[in-house]
């Protein structure tokens, strides 16, 4: 298209939209550009930060108008960096982060920019909480319809499961909403489907009663790690769904000599002293006490916060036992940590509502009892080969235990044999021809791709 006439449509987008439209000259377009993920530095043609939906639609129009690729960008935490591209239009959902809770129907309205921390401070006053992101700059709508594992989804579900309606904007730049009732296909692919559909306005969600919430953290000395998952094994082989939580190798600066810290994170949708004889075997252990007792959920929600400016890759197993020697494995590669780094290895546990709830939707990876999330973060690029060469050796130290499927808001770029295994081989064709009647020309393709059929 020739310069005139994209400088033209430029202009009329700057006029039609009641949000802000960020150009490569203008001022303020580094620092809408810039991601949770330093490695990427993408340089979008245009970003139009949208303050409503009648903005969305207006931006897909001007992109498809002048044949742009588009990226959508809620919270920016994207593992693959894909709320972003170079010479593409951002749709950016920045501005819509407001949260509406209605506790006589125990159910949230969110919009599309909306975070893990929005969300969970709307529902706080009310006592109320979904499975959200244990992050909490986390965008709702990539969490949750990328599958959503978190503290409460062993009570509640995966976030997905929790899941009452979208509205979104196809590549028609068409208003649609999907619900049980209304356009009943669109909305089951949209349970782990993520953003191959549209631009998700906005969600809403089931919301529980969560009166009291508990959480404990106990650190060990280095080279205990085997003997923590063990205690933590045990822990959950009784313990009731109302229990969460993690095992975590973390490397960086308060990590002591001896190698990185592990630890225990036990979460609890009740009181703190029941906890404490839930936590009994791990307590048994040698152990220093960090965070304990009765908390408001945001709180378990900030403990794997991170600064940003930090390089970041990730991936996940899940799997179908947890012997000794899977549990030998995990801890060689928390043990592996890379040094100066502020890396991360987790365990979670899944069962309870994560394994009993539908078995219909796109989640593969609900059944499986355990789940691996290596998690590199760094700062130095010179670290970066290094870094996700870890990630990829824990992966494989864990592959005789995988089911080959894994939560795909966890993981990165791993190819098509990865999103085929996350949704289920079984689903993918049902879910292209999903795709092909909304969004027949793929031009929502930065995310884990689902190609129309």
């Amino acid at each position: 298209m020739a310069f005139s006439t994209a400088h033209s449509a430029l202009a009329a987008l700057r006029e039609d939209l009641a949000g802000e439209v960020f150009a490569p000259w203008d001022p303020g377009y580094d620092a809408a550009r810039v991601l949770f993920d330093a490695r990427a530095d993408p340089r979008p043609a245009v970003i139009a930060r949208c303050a409503g939906t009648a903005d969305v639609v207006r931006a897909v129009r001007f992109g498809r108008e002048l044949d742009l690729r588009i990226a959508v960008r809620g919270g920016g935490h994207g593992t693959a960096g894909t709320a972003a591209a170079d010479g593409a239009l951002v749709v950016d959902l920045g501005r819509m982060r407001r949260v509406t809770v209605d506790p006589v129907a125990g159910a949230a309205r969110v919009e599309g920019g909306a975070t893990t921390r929005d969300l969970d401070r709307a529902a706080l006053p009310y006592g109320l909480a979904t499975t959200g992101a244990r992050a909490r700059g986390t965008g709702v709508a990539g969490h949750v319809l990328g599958g959503g594992t978190g503290w409460l989804d062993r009570l509640c579900g995966p976030a997905v499961d929790n899941l009452l309606g979208v509205e979104l904007v196809t590549a028609g730049a068409e208003r649609v909403r999907a619900s049980a009732d209304e356009r009943p296909e669109l909305f089951w692919a949209l349970h782990g489907g993520g953003g191959n559909f549209g631009v998700v306005t906005a969600l809403t969600l089931r919301l529980r009663e969560l009166p009291e919430f508990s959480l404990a953290v106990l650190r060990y000395p280095p080279g205990l790690g085997p003997e923590v998952v063990r205690a933590f094994r045990e822990t959950f082989r009784t313990g009731p769904d109302e229990l969460g939580g993690a095992v975590l190798y973390l490397a960086g600066p308060s990590a002591p000599a001896g190698g990185p810290r592990c630890a225990a994170v036990l979460t609890y949708a009740g009181r703190a002293d029941r906890l404490r004889d839930l936590a009994g075997p791990l307590r048994a252990l040698p152990h220093e006490a960090g965070p304990t007792g009765e908390v408001p959920y945001p709180a378990a929600q900030s403990l794997l916060d991170l600064p940003p400016g930090l390089r970041h890759n990730g991936s996940a197993r899940c799997l179908t036992a947890l012997p000794e020697e899977a549990a030998a494995a995990f801890c060689a590669g928390g043990q592996g940590l890379p040094a100066a780094t502020r890396s991360r290895q987790l365990l979670f546990p899944q069962g309870g509502a994560v394994a009993a709830g539908p078995a219909g939707y796109p989640v593969a990876w609900r059944d499986a009892p355990w789940a691996a999330h290596p998690w590199a973060v760094w700062t130095d690029p010179a670290d970066d080969e290094r870094a996700v060469r870890w990630v990829r050796d824990a992966c494989a130290a864990l592959e005789p235990w995988s089911t080959g499927a894994g939560c795909l808001n966890l993981i990165g770029d791993e190819g098509p044999e990865r999103i085929r295994a996350g949704l289920g081989a079984g689903n993918m064709l049902r879910l292209e021809k999903v795709k092909r009647r909304y969004d027949p020309d793929n031009v929502f393709r930065r995310n884990h791709n689902i190609r129309p059929v």
